[in-house]
Parts: structure tokens; C-alpha cells; sequence
């Protein structure tokens, strides 16, 4: 699992994930990364990115749309009716079937986006961003925007709350994953 910022991909060491299946966790933030115009023109996708880095890795897309302190909260054994599920994207079938048997074991069912360049469908601010798993996704978007306000005026940012969370179906993810809509960093609330 790669769980870095995305100015630090390539410190990734390609050798030693040549043929592994890796987890890209990565979301690309303007003002912490530095703008890199393919990805402010939506050309390629964070995930592309990474993958034509680690050259003969297998990378898929997981686990950058919900927040950390929701995967302990939302994880529930397979057939619960409550049970959430995560989107993935890769270009490699076989890798996502492996990352989906893992993220299974961890309590989530998945959902598959497809290829790593669909990976767009639940990056930042998409409908199926964190905010679809809280159990008030309007106050998340109004703490993002308080917290960028605050930015701006140069006071300290006031993070947003967490909360305990909210289910997010496999049937839902699907329909909001469908219905997405590109959201080009110019066009977030926190670029």
C-alpha cells in the first residue's frame, strides 16, 4: 500500500514492487503539491501517475476516498446489511480481483471503477469522495470550506469533526461512481 503525498511518488522503489500489486492511496492537492498540469487538466489521473512510475508494478486505486477514521468505523463482516463498499480502479483485471479479495477480508465489499484512468470517478471532491461515508456529508463540505477560508485569511484551519459515519452500499457507490462528474482542481473547494 502506498500511503504517501504525492510529491513523494517517486521515492517509490520500482524494483521491489516490480510484478506486486500495489494500493495507491494517493490524492493530488495543488496547494500541498505543487500544480502539475497534466493532472489540473484531468489529461491523467494521480494513479496513471504513479503507475508509469513504478514501471512493471501492478498498481490499483484504493482507499483515498474515505477517510482513515471511517475504515475502522464502517468495516463490517461480509453479508452484513450494513456493510460499505470501496471503489477500485486498475489496469490490470487480475489486480483488482486480488485487491478486492483484501479489502473483503478487511470489512468492505468493492466496487470495480475499471481501468486506472476511470480512477477520476472518487478522487477529490467527486460524489464518491469521503464525504459520501459520513453520516452528515453537508457539514464535511462546509468544514472543507471553513478550513480553506481560514487558510486563506491566514488564521490556523479549523480541521472539520470527525463523525462516526454513514454506510455507503456497493448499489449506491455504483450509482454515484456512474453519475460522476470530473472535478479539475481549479473546480474543487480544496485544491
Amino acid at each position: 500500500m502506498v500511503a504517501v503525498p504525492l510529491t513523494a511518488y517517486r521515492s517509490l522503489p520500482v524494483a521491489a514492487l516490480q510484478g506486486k500489486v500495489v494500493l495507491d492511496t494517493i490524492n493530488y492537492y495543488a496547494t500541498r503539491d505543487g500544480h502539475i498540469e497534466d493532472l489540473d487538466s484531468g489529461r491523467i489521473t494521480t494513479s496513471e501517475l504513479v503507475q508509469a512510475h513504478l514501471d512493471g508494478a501492478r498498481t490499483v486505486k484504493a482507499f483515498n476516498n474515505i477517510a482513515a477514521f471511517h475504515i475502522p468505523a464502517l468495516a463490517r463482516p461480509a453479508g452484513a446489511a450494513d456493510r460499505s463498499a470501496l471503489p477500485i480502479a486498475g489496469d490490470d483485471a487480475a489486480a483488482r480481483t486480488e485487491a478486492a479479495d483484501l479489502i473483503g477480508r478487511l470489512g468492505f465489499d468493492t466496487v470495480d471503477a475499471g481501468p486506472l484512468s476511470q480512477s477520476w470517478r472518487f478522487e477529490p471532491e467527486t460524489a464518491a469522495y469521503a464525504p459520501a461515508y459520513a453520516a452528515d456529508p453537508a457539514a464535511v463540505l462546509r468544514g472543507w470550506q471553513q478550513m480553506v477560508d481560514d487558510l486563506r485569511a491566514g488564521r490556523a484551519p479549523r480541521l472539520p469533526a470527525p463523525d462516526a459515519g454513514s454506510a455507503l452500499s456497493a448499489a449506491r457507490l455504483g450509482k454515484l461512481l456512474a453519475g460522476a462528474e470530473r472535478k479539475l482542481t481549479a473546480d474543487r473547494i480544496v485544491a
